[in-house]
């Protein structure tokens, strides 16, 4: 039930009986007006206590003010790193004002799809957790952090598609991405959609990353960690406790979750060329929210974690068949 509901019913409910009290003193006003009049005060008093939300917090501004500067100073860093490499022109490229529209659902075989889901995801987040440090309410430091995380990443996918031209060929180095920016929205209205509907938190989307040869020596276009596709794979997990029939639910451990995962290797400098080579993975995984550690800043943290893939034992199946390893990550 809505929290605002459930106050107003409340309320309604000690307002009504308070004044029962109040009608209940009537005879007593008539002997003794003056110490009537004091209870009566008292009882007043006590109605307008009842009026006051016990889970109010005033806003706190500084706090609230930091968060709307980390996020504009995140959007201006993003916006000066890709102005001098993804957006830069240079002797090969120009930029003519026109926007490009790409189509780029085979771009490394769609692991950036779930990677965008998951950034805006993980944006959506960090915005809303710091505004709930502001005191902000929930429901609506939800909807904040998800248009927060929503924006940033279209931000980036506008901007693509104002990309520079090719001088002699006339491409866009970069483009606009429908199916990027659908990704994007799935990953905020998911974030939204676990507020409203609690039983979806126990599908958690992760990532774990260890940077690919190509990455280690330097090969990659710019250094960049999101385009490292090679060293990426990314997880759903499934928190197994909640979701077993409950015969089975009791020997499963609570701390323990099952994760299904996604890679795709061979992709090298460009994540377009042919050859490359999907990997599914089955593995276990651990939900951070078991650690016993209590209060906002420790359940922060923990939230945080669970938008992690632990290093654990699993199964990987590709192109090679099927192998058990003890580390996946």
């Amino acid at each position: 039930m809505n929290k605002a509901i459930l106050n107003i019913i409340v309320i309604f409910f000690l307002s009504l009986l308070l004044t029962n009290i109040i009608y209940a003193q009537s005879d007593s006003l008539n002997e003794n007006k003056h110490k009537s009049l004091n209870h009566l005060r008292e009882l007043q008093y006590m109605q307008q206590m009842a009026m006051v939300n016990p889970l109010h917090k005033d806003i706190n501004y500084p706090v609230l003010g930091a968060v709307g500067l980390s996020y504009a100073y995140i959007i201006y860093e993003i916006n000066n790193y890709y102005k001098n490499t993804w957006w830069k022109e240079d002797s090969n490229y120009y930029y003519d004002g026109s926007f490009h529209v790409v189509h780029d659902n085979k771009y490394a075989l769609s692991l950036d799809k779930f990677g965008h889901a998951y950034g805006t995801s993980v944006i959506s987040h960090f915005f809303s957790s710091g505004l709930q440090a502001a005191n902000v309410n929930q429901e609506l430091a939800t909807w904040l952090g998800a248009f927060g995380g929503l924006s940033m990443q279209l931000y980036v996918e506008i901007q693509d598609g104002f990309a520079p031209t090719d001088k002699v060929t006339g491409e866009p180095k970069w483009g606009f991405s429908p199916e990027d920016a659908i990704a994007d929205f799935i990953g905020a209205s998911y974030f939204v959609a676990r507020y409203y509907y609690p039983y979806l938190n126990n599908f958690q989307l992760r990532v774990s990353y260890f940077p690919s040869e190509a990455m280690r020596n330097g090969l990659k276009p710019d250094n960049n960690i999101s385009d490292d596709y090679d060293g990426q794979k990314m997880w759903l997990a499934f928190r197994m406790k909640n979701l077993l029939p409950n015969n089975l639910a009791e020997y499963w451990p609570s701390c323990l979750m099952l994760s299904a995962g996604y890679g795709v290797t061979g992709i090298g400098n460009n994540a377009t060329d042919t050859g490359l080579q999907p990997s599914y993975y089955l593995a276990f995984d651990i939900d951070a929210e078991e650690i016993p550690l209590h209060g906002e800043f420790w359940s922060f943290i923990k939230n945080t974690l669970n938008y992690i893939h632990f290093p654990m034992p699993g199964i990987k199946f590709s192109n090679d068949g099927v192998q058990f390893m003890l580390i996946v990550y």
